[in-house]
C-alpha cells in the first residue's frame, strides 16, 4: 500500500535535487527569460492527466512554496468524455501528488468528432483551450499555463516547414483574442520530454495519454501514427548523428535572421526583401 504523503514528499524532492538542472533550472528559466509571472497574477494551471500537464501542477506549486512570486493558482481539468477508467486515473494522481484539482464536464470529445470529420484532433484542442479559458475567467484567472515543452515546440516547428510550407513557432505567452485579459503561459518551454519522462520514470508514475475515442480507435484499426510522431522519430534520428541537434533547432527559432529571407510575415501582412531591395 503507497503512503500518499510519502510518495508526495518524494516527488516534491526529486524536483528540487536529482532533477535540478534537468527540470528546476529550465523551468524557472522559461518564468524568468519570458517573462511568465507577474506580482498579483491568478493562474490556473490546466490538468489534461498526461506527465506533462501533471509535472507542471508540481512545478507551479513548488515555485509557490520556495520562491517570492506574490501569485496565486488555481488547478483545473476538464473531462471532455474520458471514460471512467482515464477519469479515475486522474483523480488518483491528483490525490497522489497532492493537487487540488477542480474538476468540470464538457462534451468536446463527441463535438470535435462530428465537426472535425476524420481530422478532429485540431478541432478538439481548439475547443478545449476555449472551455479552459472560460473556466479560468470563472474562477477569477488572468492566465491559464500549459504544459507544453521545448520538444512540442521543435516539432510544431518542423511540421509547419515539412506540411505546412511556413516556418511558424510555437510562443511562450499568447494573449488570448477572445477573452479579454486572458493570457496563455507554458511554463515548461525550455524542458525536452525526454527529461520529464525520466522524471516520471525515476518516481514510478503513471499517466494518461490522449484518451479521445478518436485516438484509441486508430490504435485498434493499426493506424496509431501522426505527423508529430513522424517529427520525434525524425529528431531522434537526427540525435543519433548530432547530441546537439535539438538545442540548435530550438536556439534557430530565437535566432530569425529576416534580412536572409526572401518573404516573410508579420501580423498577417507579407513583406519582401524587394521591399528594401528597390529603396
Amino acid at each position: 500500500m503507497i503512503d500518499i504523503n510519502d510518495k508526495k514528499a518524494w516527488v516534491e524532492r526529486s524536483i528540487i535535487t536529482k532533477f535540478r538542472k534537468t527540470i528546476w533550472a529550465p523551468f524557472l528559466e522559461a518564468i524568468k527569460v519570458y517573462k511568465l509571472i507577474s506580482p498579483g497574477d491568478k493562474i490556473a494551471v490546466c490538468i489534461s492527466g498526461g506527465k506533462d500537464s501533471m509535472l507542471l501542477a508540481k512545478l507551479m506549486q513548488e515555485l509557490k512554496r520556495h520562491s517570492d512570486y506574490d501569485f496565486g493558482l488555481e488547478f483545473i481539468c476538464m473531462n471532455p468524455g474520458y471514460n471512467e477508467e482515464n477519469a479515475a486515473k486522474i483523480k488518483y494522481n491528483a490525490e497522489l501528488l497532492g493537487v487540488p484539482v477542480k474538476f468540470f464536464k464538457s462534451d468536446v470529445f463527441e463535438a470535435a468528432t462530428l465537426v472535425g470529420g476524420d481530422s478532429p484532433c485540431y478541432m478538439c484542442a481548439r475547443m478545449r483551450r476555449g472551455y479552459l479559458y472560460a473556466r479560468a475567467q470563472e474562477l477569477g484567472c488572468n492566465k491559464i499555463a500549459l504544459g507544453h515543452h521545448r520538444s512540442d515546440v521543435i516539432e510544431t516547428t518542423l511540421m509547419g516547414m515539412f506540411y505546412g510550407g511556413q516556418i511558424q513557432g510555437m510562443m511562450p505567452r499568447i494573449k488570448s483574442n477572445n477573452f479579454e485579459g486572458m493570457e496563455l503561459i507554458r511554463p515548461m518551454y525550455c524542458m525536452s520530454e525526454e527529461d520529464i519522462e525520466h522524471w516520471r520514470d525515476y518516481n514510478g508514475l503513471e499517466f494518461i495519454a490522449c484518451a479521445c475515442s478518436f485516438t484509441a480507435k486508430l490504435a485498434v484499426d493499426g493506424q496509431a501514427r501522426s505527423v508529430r510522431k513522424e517529427m520525434k522519430e525524425l529528431v531522434k534520428a537526427l540525435r543519433d548523428k548530432n547530441p546537439d541537434v535539438e538545442k540548435s533547432i530550438f536556439k534557430s527559432i530565437h535566432n530569425v535572421q529576416l534580412d536572409t529571407l526572401p518573404e516573410y510575415k508579420y501580423c498577417g501582412k507579407k513583406h519582401s526583401f524587394l521591399e528594401k531591395f528597390e529603396s
